[in-house]
């Protein structure tokens, strides 16, 4: 059945067992729900993961737990370019999102 567009656009047809008159009535109800991002502390989060870096050429050193295997790369990196003086320490750390109160 096709309906005349009450907005001047053409016609609208309504679906298969709909009457006309109700063809622009919402057939769902939307809800907005808060969240809250924070560290995953959960026992299965991903590990927290630490990478050193060289701030002269970007090389990236192996990426691990913990930091100590941090200084080891960057002095033999030191040793292979001693012009390359400064470095980084990039800590990976997992969040999670927290749903919170519906609106």
């Amino acid at each position: 059945m096709a309906l005349p567009d009450v907005r001047g656009r053409g016609t609208v047809t309504a679906p298969p067992g709909r009457s006309g008159a109700d063809t622009d009535t919402p057939t769902g109800v939307f809800r907005f729900r808060e969240y809250s991002i924070e560290p995953d502390l959960e026992p299965d989060a991903e590990p927290i993961a630490f990478t050193g870096q060289c701030a002269v050429c970007g090389r990236l050193g192996p990426t691990g737990e913990g930091g100590g295997h941090l200084t080891g790369w960057m002095l033999a990196h030191l040793r292979a370019h001693p012009e390359h003086l400064s470095y980084r320490e990039i800590i990976t750390r997992p969040y999670r999102a927290v749903p919170g109160r519906w609106r």
